[in-house]
């Protein structure tokens, strides 16, 4: 709070990179707090809320006859004006956003200060759903021709790797040792990944060779590595960089394999470029989309003259070439300089190319907590999350995320994740709202105790999941077709324009298609559970047959709609209760010791069941009356009752009857909704949720509630649903009870 010297200024304009009529610019105030700078404009009922870790730079431009004004530029591409009426406040905001955009200490990053209060899970949550070790044994390691070393268990061998690492069984440890000397910082060949038919794709270092140093320690690692493949005799070495820049590290003591000393090896060269051009790339990429008036030449100019669609087509080039080569039985061991960006990319591409685990979402994050995370690419210096030398920084996992979505263009039914969910993840990665990916390595992140003081974004993910499932996905476990063509590497709209309202459609597929899949989820649900609960409580005649025809009877071509076969089934439920009360009428002037003996009757004697059920006298509760007990971060957690039926279809039918009514069939549609009930706009990637009970849309504020959903067969467990609903699903007289 030291750095704030103005937490409140009024009057202040907002201006739009696209004005039009309707918006050319917003006046509210603005806020600036321990973590957040915030612009309110209560006329248009809109918050901007913008985190002092996701500001990339800050500029004063010259004062004009309005005020001050502040152009702020994003991590997440997000770029503003504010125009501020006094100098000495707009003075006040420059300095201290300076300051707090910049920390000098990585305790002084959100994710230290970021409590979750409003989400579902816990700071245990997440660090220990993904395990390298066990990642490697559903590749099938160790084997007979990989082992488990633990050489690195103390980070001895290499500061920058896990403490699991592959090795061939074959290499004792002098070799191993030895090779590990012979690498820029340490970082020898271990195994990344392992393909069904054994070859393999291992990833390292430059070697410190120079124009004519060898070490044989590490050529006979490198012939262990080939040998651990014997359907080819042949290995790949990938050098991912220009052949002119291998050179040049030549004259610096390191460079690349000389292919006189290592026998049976095939070198090839890519031209995937060093961070120093992808971060004059990207910032030439960002200043076409910042076009005050963008004509079509002039964009596409900008575009073209950025190179990073060139420079993605090189990332993914080689990665198929990698996958080509390894599903056709020929291992490969890749590098780069250091062997944690470019090695990191490649690897993990051509990963996701070979195995179809890595589509989903739970093995994407553990592809990313491997190849990533494990094996030290510094997200610190990479993402500038604490004040140091600018010239590290570069978009490295912003690129290999443009590259997954390069192939999810190509293949969008192969992978369960959409293109919101690695919008998030580029997000996270930025804005240190979680500690997952902070520090440059493993051994940083243990020795800052992460997992006990920071929560994790895989716990966030997963709380969210239903945010991020492609409706579209198939699963299938073939390698993908993926084209280098030109014609298919696109501009990734959804993430460099994301804030630029004009750019976008009014309903993006996606949304519908992911709300339809919901829908119709629920109603399957529904409705598998409303012909159980008819199926049990329907009395057979006495001729042996129903009283009410069986809803699996009906002939879905008959029915003009679908969702008459909910109303059909709510008819008869209405049906079979007049019934069921006509019943306890007529049995109402029984005595009491009849009552008794119909309660002991054995359970084989329906009618007497019936009574029993559906009886004033013992109401069963219902499966939905939860307990809302706060835990210690304050969260609404739902306790079932211990006295629950554990079987929902014995519920009293008129409790069902009401429950019911509580369910909406219709969906509320996208089409046209531009605010939220509340009355915030809803913008384009903004997050927009159906209620599961009412089917109304509502911002992420106004949805921020769990509760299981009743009369579903299997129940749906912990769907969101609005403030309105929860109340009245878990018969609570306040959202905070």
């Amino acid at each position: 709070m030291e750095y704030i010297r103005t937490p409140k200024v009024e009057n202040v304009r907002f201006l739009y990179r696209y004005p039009t009529v309707s918006n050319s610019s917003s006046t509210g105030t603005l806020y600036l707090t321990a973590t957040h700078l915030i612009f309110v404009d209560p006329g248009l009922k809109r918050e901007t809320w913008i985190l002092h870790s996701l500001i990339a730079s800050v500029e004063k431009l010259p004062i004009t006859t309005i005020g001050s004004q502040l152009l702020m530029r994003c991590k997440h591409f997000l770029c503003i004006t504010f125009v501020i009426p006094k100098e000495k406040e707009a003075h006040d905001i420059y300095q201290s956003l300076i300051q707090l955009s910049q920390p000098s200490r990585i305790e002084q990053l959100y994710c230290f200060h970021y409590t979750a209060s409003n989400e579902f899970f816990t700071i245990e949550n997440g660090w220990n759903k993904i395990s390298i070790e066990q990642e490697f044994q559903r590749m099938g390691c160790p084997n007979n021709n990989w082992k488990l070393s633990t050489l690195n268990k103390n980070y001895e061998l290499c500061k920058t790797y896990p403490r699991c690492l592959f090795l061939p069984n074959s290499a004792d440890d002098y070799i191993i040792r030895g090779s590990a000397k012979f690498r820029s910082k340490s970082r020898l060949p271990v195994l990344s990944y392992l393909y069904t038919n054994k070859a393999s794709i291992c990833r390292c270092a430059q070697p410190l060779s120079g124009f004519n140093a060898r070490c044989i320690e590490d050529e006979k690692l490198l012939d262990h590595i080939r040998r651990t493949n014997p359907k080819s005799p042949l290995l790949y070495v990938v050098d991912t960089r220009p052949r002119i820049n291998a050179m040049v590290n030549k004259a610096q003591g390191k460079g690349y394999e000389n292919e006189v000393y290592y026998e049976n090896i095939k070198f090839h060269f890519f031209g995937i470029e060093n961070i120093h051009v992808m971060r004059g790339s990207l910032q030439k990429l960002i200043d076409a989309c910042e076009l005050r008036t963008p004509s079509m030449n002039s964009f596409l100019t900008g575009v073209e003259g950025s190179g990073w669609l060139r420079h993605v087509k090189s990332i993914l080039e080689t990665s198929v070439f990698i996958a080509n080569a390894v599903h056709n039985g020929i291992s490969i061991v890749i590098h780069c300089s250091d062997g944690w960006d470019r090695t990191a990319q490649t690897c993990s591409i051509a990963s996701i190319i070979l195995d179809p685990f890595y589509r989903t979402i739970d093995g994407f994050q553990t592809l990313i907590e491997k190849d990533w995370l494990a094996f030290g690419h510094k997200f610190n210096d990479r993402c500038g999350h604490i004040n140091g030398d600018n010239r590290e920084m570069a978009p490295v996992f912003t690129q290999f995320l443009d590259v997954i979505w390069q192939i999810m263009q190509q293949n969008p039914c192969a992978f369960e994740f959409n293109e919101r969910f690695l919008i998030s993840i580029n997000d996270f990665v930025y804005n240190v709202q979680f500690g997952t990916f902070l520090c440059n390595c493993e051994r940083e992140r243990n020795e800052l105790r992460l997992s006990k003081r920071t929560f994790s974004v895989w716990a966030y993910l997963d709380a969210h999941r239903m945010e991020y499932i492609n409706p579209l996905y198939q699963q299938m476990d073939s390698m993908l077709t993926v084209s280098v063509a030109p014609q298919f590497i696109k501009f990734w709209r959804g993430l460099y324009n994301r804030f630029e309202t004009g750019v976008h459609p009014r309903d993006f597929l996606e949304d519908i298609l992911r709300a339809k899949y919901h829908h119709i989820d629920q109603l399957r649900k529904h409705i598998t559970f409303l012909e159980k609960y008819l199926e049990q409580h329907q009395k057979p005649k006495e001729n042996g047959q129903t009283k009410f025809r069986p809803l699996g009877s009906i002939d879905l071509d008959e029915i003009d709609r679908p969702l008459k076969v909910v109303e059909q089934c709510m008819q008869r439920l209405e049906m079979q209760h007049e019934q069921n009360l006509k019943d306890q009428l007529s049995n109402k002037n029984c005595n009491e010791l009849e009552m008794e003996k119909c309660s002991v009757v054995d359970d084989d004697d329906e009618t007497n069941e019936n009574n029993r059920i559906f009886s004033n006298q013992s109401p069963i509760p219902r499966p939905n009356s939860l307990k809302l007990e706060n835990n210690n971060n304050n969260q609404d957690v739902l306790i079932n009752d211990e006295h629950e039926p554990k079987d929902c279809l014995s519920l009293p039918m008129d409790q069902v009857i009401q429950d019911c009514s509580i369910i909406s069939l219709n969906w509320q549609s996208f089409q046209n909704l531009k605010n939220c009930t509340c009355s915030t706009p809803l913008e384009p990637y903004s997050t927009r949720l159906h209620c599961f009970a009412c089917g109304h849309i509502f911002c992420i504020r106004c949805i921020d509630k769990r509760c299981n959903i009743p009369c579903h067969e299997p129940i749906s467990l912990s769907k969101p649903v609005c403030r309105n609903c929860f109340i009245r699903l878990t018969k609570s007289n306040s959202i905070d009870a």
